[in-house]
């Protein structure tokens, strides 16, 4: 039963296009807990599989220890158990003695897909680690896929009708009959009648049905998306490995912080990989930035001319396709008076997106603008792998002093890691220099890592009785210490409220 549960579960966290219509339906103010349990997704998709890890060692521990005692019972002392394995009621699937009861299970139909689906799970999470997602992506992908045959394989599993139970129990009380052998089978007795037995049907199916038509029509608007046509209409090669896409396709619409799959069907018809957006939505065309690690975005560069020094033609690029976009926590930045962005190392990705939105709205119509002030705070090892991103803040920091309003967004960025050729810029660098000497930027480069309780406390000063929405993207143990600071500010500070939101995908 309980694996059931969670195997119908795992389904329904995987639907995001129902996830993401049910959110886009919330109310934020009055069923934020509900958005957020819709935004966590993929970490309850994570628990449930470990969970069904842990119950399958369970379920496969118990059918082992069951299969020993019935090949024993017809060798066993125990008059019941050799009555009962000789009866033609099937309660031991064990027909026969001395039999070995590896070879016994594998010839039945709950211990032949059981295999098939404990070795599917094994390969499903062991080729799920963050090392593999992240550097082998593809690995992850076709591996993952093995949900089909584990299903199928669940599907079957409960046909073979193992587990059985007892029909007649008016007619053979179990209790008395127990203590009574002599009597099974003779009138004017409480066992007049032989015990008759009658197997439980399979139920899996009532479980995980919902769940598989969701999900099948979850794939089939993807496929039907996959044959809309996208235009590839700029690349742009930045330094370390990163190419920035910009494409254009009928009828899409985003918002920002939000995500995408894409598929190019030169390098495969199968594969799918998520990507943050970029482009604001108030831009023309939507973009992603992808970093070359790995063979997928290997071979992506390759089609797109970005690993020579010369870049194809837009006529000579492969065909695209997307599927989303899809929400997350961030697209509710618009929904508070002050915001903290908060990135650390590739997780500043969704911010680039979410700032120049902020920004366009700012400039476009700042009346209708909830939010009035923004502090951004980037924590990264090397900045250079991330030149893109300091090409944008330079370019919003000119925007601001040129519109009088430098203080709307507030960067503060943390270089946690610098060597000697760094160390010497620093010293070379006049100290009353305009820019930063290693991101160009007006805003100065703070080394170390932050302290967030002075940063927490002066921006609770700064802005008293006000509702502060705190997003973050990046490693889970810094995640943790924000949102424990976020609850500990909370309950230290009156009239100031940090709301802590997360990215997961």
């Amino acid at each position: 039963m309980v694996l059931n549960f969670n195997c119908m579960l795992i389904l329904l966290t995987m639907c995001r296009n129902i996830i993401s219509l049910i959110r886009s339906h919330c109310n934020y103010a009055v069923m934020r807990p509900v958005i957020r349990v819709l935004d966590k997704c993929v970490t309850f998709h994570k628990y449930i599989a470990y969970t069904i890890c842990l119950m399958t060692i369970v379920h496969v521990g118990a059918h082992c220890f069951n299969f020993e005692n019935l090949a024993n019972s017809w060798e066993t002392e125990e008059k019941i158990n050799h009555k009962l394995s000789q009866s033609n009621e099937m309660v031991n699937p064990i027909r026969e003695k001395n039999a070995d009861p590896v070879t016994e299970l594998f010839k039945s139909i709950p211990g032949l897909t059981g295999a098939v689906i404990t070795l599917c799970l094994i390969v499903m999470v062991s080729s799920s680690t963050e090392l593999i997602r992240r550097s082998y992506f593809e690995v992850f992908w076709y591996f993952h896929h093995l949900f089909i045959l584990f299903f199928i394989g669940l599907l079957v599993h409960g046909i073979g009708r193992v587990l059985r139970f007892q029909t007649n129990v008016k007619e053979h009380d179990p209790e008395y009959c127990l203590d009574h052998l002599d009597y099974w089978g003779k009138k004017d007795t409480n066992c007049s009648e032989l015990p008759t037995f009658d197997s439980y049907g399979a139920s899996t199916w009532k479980f995980i049905l919902v769940p598989l038509i969701l999900y099948f029509l979850e794939r089939c608007l993807r496929f039907y998306r996959s044959l809309q046509g996208v235009q590839v209409v700029k690349v742009i090669k930045h330094p370390s490995n990163v190419v920035e896409i910009h494409m254009k396709k009928s009828g899409f619409s985003c918002e920002a912080g939000q995500y995408i799959c894409i598929q190019c069907s030169k390098i495969s018809q199968l594969e799918w990989h998520p990507f943050t957006l970029t482009s604001a939505p108030e831009e023309d065309y939507f973009s992603v930035h992808v970093r070359v690690v790995g063979d997928w975005t290997s071979a992506l560069s390759r089609e797109l001319g970005a690993d020579g020094d010369q870049l194809r033609n837009v006529s000579e690029l492969p065909r695209m396709a997307v599927d989303g976009p899809y929400g997350t926590a961030s697209t509710d930045v618009f929904k508070y008076n002050v915001v903290m962005c908060i990135g650390a190392g590739i997780g500043v990705t969704p911010f680039a997106s979410i700032l120049k939105s902020i920004w366009y709205r700012h400039q476009s119509s700042p009346d209708n603008l909830c939010v009035q002030k923004v502090y951004f705070y980037w924590i990264c090892r090397e900045s250079f792998a991330f030149e893109w991103f300091s090409d944008l803040l330079k370019l919003l920091e000119i925007q601001m002093a040129e519109s009088n309003h430098s203080d709307f967004i507030q960067i503060n960025i943390f270089l946690t890691k610098w060597d000697t050729k760094m160390a010497k810029r620093l010293v070379l660098e006049e100290p009353t220099a305009e820019r930063d000497p290693i991101t160009g930027l007006f805003s100065r480069t703070e080394y170390g890592r932050p302290g967030w309780k002075d940063i927490f406390k002066s921006v609770a000063v700064a802005h008293n009785n006000t509702n502060i929405g705190v997003f973050f993207c990046g490693p889970s143990g810094l995640s943790h210490d924000l949102h424990k600071m976020c609850n500990q500010s909370n309950d230290e500070t009156k009239g100031v409220k940090f709301f802590y939101n997360k990215e997961n995908f």
